[in-house]
C-alpha cells in the first residue's frame, strides 16, 4: 500500500500557496487523506477567493500537448507539416502501405524538428483501410511527446475516418476540411470542438482558415 506521510496542516498549507497564487477553484483530498486533512484543508482555504479566469483575446487557440494561439497581428502564416499526407508524398504512402508506420512517425519528427507548428495526417488511398491507419497513426503520434505536442490537422474526405482521427487526437486540432459551396458546412466537427479547414466557393476558389464559435461561422485571418 502507498506511504502517505503528510500531516493535515502540512496539506493545508501546500494547498494555500496555490490559492493564495490565484491558480486553483477547488480543492480537496486524494489517496490517504483522512477527515483530519479535509479539516485542515477548510479552514486554510476559507478566506482564499476562487481563481479568476483571465480574459482571452479572440484569436484561433489549437493545441497538442502545447498550446498554439495563433495571432495573425504577430505571425502572417503557420507552417504546416504536409509529409504525412499519402497525396504529398509517395514515400510516406510507401511506408503507410507496407505497415512501417514507426518510420512514418520519424517523418512526422523530422517535421516538427524542422519547424512545422501543424502536422497534417491524410491516409486516403483505394488500397488501404484508411480508418484503420488513422487511428494506428495518431495513436502512435500521442505516444512520441516530441511529435504530439503540435496539434494535427485530420485530412481527409471521408468524415468517418475524420471522426477516427478526433477520437484519437490529444487537444484541439483542425478538421480538413469541410466545403461551404452552400454557404454552410454539410457535415460539421462541432462535439469535438475541433479548428476547421474550409473551401470558400464564389466566382473563384479561396482556401481560408476558419473556425466555428458557438453559434456562428467565422475566419480567423
Amino acid at each position: 500500500m502507498g506511504g502517505y506521510d503528510m500531516t493535515g496542516p502540512e496539506m493545508a498549507t501546500a494547498l494555500k500557496d496555490f490559492g493564495d497564487a490565484g491558480f486553483v477553484n477547488i480543492v480537496g483530498g486524494c489517496c490517504g487523506t483522512q477527515p483530519y486533512h479535509i479539516k485542515a484543508i477548510c479552514e486554510a482555504m476559507a478566506e482564499v477567493a476562487p481563481r479568476v479566469p483571465p480574459v482571452l483575446p479572440d484569436i484561433m487557440r489549437l493545441s497538442g500537448l502545447e498550446e498554439l494561439a495563433y495571432d495573425p497581428s504577430t505571425m502572417p502564416f503557420l507552417n504546416v507539416g504536409e509529409r504525412c499526407n499519402i497525396a504529398g508524398s509517395a514515400a510516406f504512402k510507401k511506408l503507410i502501405l507496407n505497415g512501417n508506420y514507426d518510420k512514418a512517425l520519424e517523418v512526422a519528427q523530422q517535421q516538427v524538428d524542422n519547424g512545422a507548428c501543424i502536422i497534417d495526417i491524410n491516409v486516403d488511398d483505394g488500397m488501404l483501410d484508411g480508418n484503420f491507419a488513422m487511428r494506428k497513426f495518431v495513436n502512435l503520434i500521442a505516444s512520441e511527446p516530441n511529435v504530439s505536442k503540435v496539434p494535427l490537422m485530420i485530412d481527409s474526405s471521408k468524415f468517418s475516418v475524420v471522426e477516427d482521427g478526433l477520437q484519437c487526437t490529444q487537444g484541439k486540432c483542425i478538421v480538413n476540411s469541410i466545403s461551404l459551396r452552400k454557404a454552410r458546412p454539410t457535415s460539421s466537427p462541432r462535439p469535438s470542438r475541433s479548428g476547421v479547414t474550409a473551401l470558400l466557393w464564389s466566382s473563384w476558389l479561396s482556401m481560408r482558415m476558419v473556425r466555428l464559435p458557438t453559434r456562428r461561422t467565422r475566419s480567423a485571418s
